[in-house]
This record gives structure tokens, sequence and C-alpha cells, in this order.
């Protein structure tokens, strides 16, 4: 086989079979490798799971009793992992120094068997990088990386049976995306084999090269060879530069489409923002009366939905069910079709955007108060934040800007200052599901204006629960539902219910003629 088809064949696992023969003399190493990182991969995943059950059953719920067994279980599982990492190096590196030992022996053996018209074609310096660089590589593969391909493929499955059973759809959407990434791998890997092989040989030339400058350096210096023998060699060095450049061109092409195919399954499983109230009924743990009863609302993903009625129908009640403030009585809360009870706190909370009625900001700074809607935002974020609540007026009016010290509960800001910093915050958090429990209701007519304005560009692409005071500001909402004693009694757009002069019609002109005798008299 010439050198260009050297390059150019498809991988075989022919030449990995005659390998064995250096591999077998140490199978026991071999072994210990392979078993003690499948017992990894089992560590690994298992842990996670231990992890979300602590913050579960101990963090969010604030208690400590059972905690000792969990953390038995913990600290034996890590102990564990520290003997297997023990093992599993201890075995590796025997592995791959003894197989290199063994290969390179091999090679000597067989270089003193050719017949000199091997020697007379092939170069020094490709026979070398062969024997040393090559043989290396190979040690490499067999000790490290064959266990981690062992180790994925065993990983991958556990991942994939605890996914099974903890979140089917996201189980199912790495299922489908499988095939597309494998598909991807095998096209891309074919070409890097052929790349790599180029790189190789053009590496294989410079040693070569390197060899001959020094084996040859007083024959070229006699025939002033030095000049001549420089260009060749930067015209090596400027293919195999070349070579080089190409692999990495066509690694920066495979590994982008991986990550791709890895967002896009992300984003198919986060959280869409679909609500449905499933005969909930509800009861207050102080109260003896049902607020809800028999309760089932569908709130489609991206729409925003308004809640009114007179204080007390249950509006607030709806809104603490979706937060998990409280749990139903009977009947279910589910979040994207999954029982919110099976999701941790934590992360529904990190998903959800609550604008209070009454707004409560923290000792501290400007900055820092907004930060607790996301941490790590930038600067730009957090300004872009204000500017859609038209707060940067409440900014610039500070007399430090962002580093204002806003007092206790932010009592050195008006109530409408303090909510629309509110909710810049929770804007800041870019929730999938946002939440405004009557958060216009404390604030005058002209705040009340820039957050509404405000809203109607924010609630786009996500799922907004409006509990309503002043109901001229939920008159662009695609569901109106109006609650009186824990039913909804009346539910359409702002035009239908206007339309059938119901309970809605009759809240909406009153407060209007309210709102007007109120204008009049001052």
């Amino acid at each position: 086989m010439s050198r260009t088809e050297e390059k150019r064949a498809a991988f075989s696992l022919a030449p990995w079979k005659r390998l064995w023969r250096c591999v077998c003399q140490h199978r026991l190493r071999l072994a210990l490798a392979i078993g003690s990182n499948l017992l990894l991969a089992v560590a690994d995943f298992y842990i996670p799971l231990l992890q979300s059950r602590v913050v579960d059953q101990f963090i969010l719920t604030g208690t400590t009793a059972g905690f000792g067994g969990y953390a038995v279980k913990y600290i034996g599982v890590c102990l564990f992992e520290i003997a297997m990492l023990l093992v599993y190096f201890k075995a590796c590196m025997g592995l791959e120094m003894l197989s290199g030992r063994d290969m390179k022996e091999a090679c000597f053996v067989n270089l003193q068997k050719l017949s000199l018209d091997y020697y007379n074609v092939t170069s020094a310096g490709h026979t070398l990088s062969r024997v040393m660089s090559d043989t290396d590589r190979i040690a490499t593969c067999i000790a490290w990386v064959f266990p981690d391909i062992l180790w994925g493929f065993a990983y991958i499955l556990g991942v994939l049976g605890v996914m099974l059973s903890l979140s089917p759809g996201l189980a199912m959407t790495i299922i489908v995306i499988a095939p597309i990434v494998t598909a991807l791998t095998v096209y891309f890997q074919k070409k890097l084999i052929v790349l790599n092989r180029d790189v190789r040989a053009q590496h294989s030339k410079i040693t070569s090269s390197y060899n001959e400058g020094i084996m040859g350096a007083k024959t070229s210096k006699t025939l002033a060879l030095e000049e001549r023998l420089t260009d060749e060699f930067e015209q090596t060095t400027a293919q195999a530069a070349k070579a080089g450049i190409l692999h990495g061109r066509m690694r920066a092409i495979y590994v982008p489409l991986i990550v791709l195919c890895g967002t896009l399954a992300a984003s198919a499983t986060l959280l869409r923002g679909e609500i449905d109230f499933d005969d909930v009924s509800f009861t207050y743990p102080d109260g003896g009366e049902e607020v809800l009863t028999h309760f089932s609302l569908h709130v489609p993903a991206g729409s925003t939905v308004a809640i009114v009625g007179e204080t007390g129908a249950g509006k607030s009640t709806l809104v603490n069910l979706v937060c998990r403030f409280y749990e139903p009585t009977s009947g279910r809360v589910l979040i994207d079709g999954r029982d919110a009870r099976e999701r941790s706190q934590l992360w529904l909370h990190s998903n959800i955007g609550y604008v209070l009625q009454t707004p409560h900001l923290f000792s501290g700074t400007v900055l820092e108060n907004l930060r607790y809607g996301r941490e790590n935002a930038t600067m730009g974020e957090i300004e872009a934040a204000v500017r859609a609540v038209s707060a940067e007026g409440i900014i610039e009016r500070l007399p430090d800007g962002y580093q204002s010290d806003v007092g206790e509960g932010g009592n050195s800001l008006s109530t409408g200052e303090k909510q629309l910093l509110s909710f810049a915050r929770a804007i800041l958090a870019d929730p999938r599901i946002l939440v405004l429990d009557e958060a216009t209701a404390s604030v005058d007519t002209i705040t009340e204006q820039k957050i509404q304005s405000a809203i109607d560009t924010i609630i786009r692409g996500r799922t907004s629960v409006v509990i309503a005071h002043r109901l001229s500001t939920v008159r662009n909402a695609d569901l109106i539902l109006v609650v009186d004693d824990g039913k909804i009694i009346e539910q359409g757009t702002h035009e239908q219910l206007m339309s059938r002069r119901g309970s809605y019609y009759r809240l909406y002109t009153r407060q209007y003629e309210d709102e007007a005798t109120s204008r009049l008299l001052s």
C-alpha cells in the first residue's frame, strides 16, 4: 500500500486485532481498568441523584430529620470513588507503560527482519516517528481511551435509565437527537481520520528532515547546502501547518454542530410554561372553609391570563398554588403536563417571576436588589431591564445611581418606585412564567401607564398570570377569568365579557365610574 493509499484508507479494526498480542499479556491490568471505570460510572450518576434528594428533602424543607443516613451514604460513595480511581489510575498507567514497551520491542525485532528494500524507500524519520510517537499514542488509546469509551456507554445507559424514570419527555428527546449526533460523528470522523493521518505524515517528514540534517551536517556544510536545505525544511513545515489547519477547520465545524444538537435537545426540554389545574380543591391550613372547590383550568404556554374578582374570591390562591407556596388539598397543579410536586421548589421558583402587590426591596444598593433577579447579570442587561419598565428616571434621580442605598425595606423610595424596581428585578430573571399579583394596585396612574406599556412588550413569548385590581390593565389579555367563591363564573376576552353584560361588565363599569368620580373630585 502506498503512502497516499495508506492515508486515504478507511478506519480498520485489523491492526487493532494484531495489537491484542501486546495487550493480552496484561489482561489483568486491562480488566481492572475497565471494571473500576464501570463502577465509577455507576457512582457518577448515583451521586447527583443523592444530592437532589438531599436538596428536596432537607434544604428546601429546612429539616435535618434523617439527614444522617444520607450523609453516611454520600461519604461512602465518595470513599468508594476514591478507591476505584486509585485502582483505575494504577492499572491504566501500568498498562500504558508496559504495552508501549512491548510494542517498541516488537517494532525493533521486526526492523531487524526487514529487507534492505524497506530501508531504501522509507526514511529514517518516518520509521522513528512510527516507533516512538505512534506507539505511545496507541498505548494511550489502549490504556485510557478504550476504558473511557466503555465508561461513556455505561454512563449514558445509566443516565438514560434515570431520565426515563424522572422525565420521560427529556429522555425521548435525547433518544431522538442521539442518531443525528451519531451520523454527524461517523461522517466527520472519517474525514478527520484522513486529515489526522496527513498531519502525522507531515510530522514524520519534519522528523526525517531533522535526522538528515544532523546526520549529514558535514556533507551539507562541505557542499554549502544550508540555504537549500532550509528552504526545503520551510516548505515541509508549511505543509505540516496547512495539514494542521485543515484538521482544525474540520474540527471547528464538527464540534459546534454537536454542541448545537445538545442545545436543541436542551431547549426542547426547557420549561414551556403550560399550566393546568386538574380538579383542584384547597383549604388554607388555618381555615376551615374551602377557598377552591373542584377547580379546573388550562393555561396554554405563552398566553396571558388575567384573574379578576372581588376581594376574597380566591384570585391570589391560584398563583400561590402555581408557585407551590401551598399544596392543593386535593387534585393536581400541572406544569408542562407534570405534577408540580414532582419538581423541586428551587427549579420551579427559578423559572417563575413574581411581582407582589406590596413591593419589597432588601437593604443595600439598587444594583444589589436588581441582581437578586439574576446574580450574574451584566450591567447592560440590568440597564435594559430598567429601561423596559421605564425606571431609568428613578436611577437618574438617585444621588449615586445604581450604587444608591435603598434603605431598610426600600423605605427611601416611594411605593411606585419600589414596584418598578421589583418589576425590573423579575424581568431580569427572564422567567418562563410571569406572575403579577395586582402589581399595579399600589402605584399612581402615571406609573401604572409606564408599567402597562412595559408589560405589553415583556409578556410576549412567556406565560403570564395577572391578578388585576384595575381592570383597565387586562383589556389585552388572551383570557380573562372572573372568579367568585373559588369558581370561574365567567371567562373570555374583554370584548366578549363586556358584550355579555355579566359580572365582569358590572365590575368594569363600576370601577370606571369610581375612577371618573375620583378624577372629578380631585
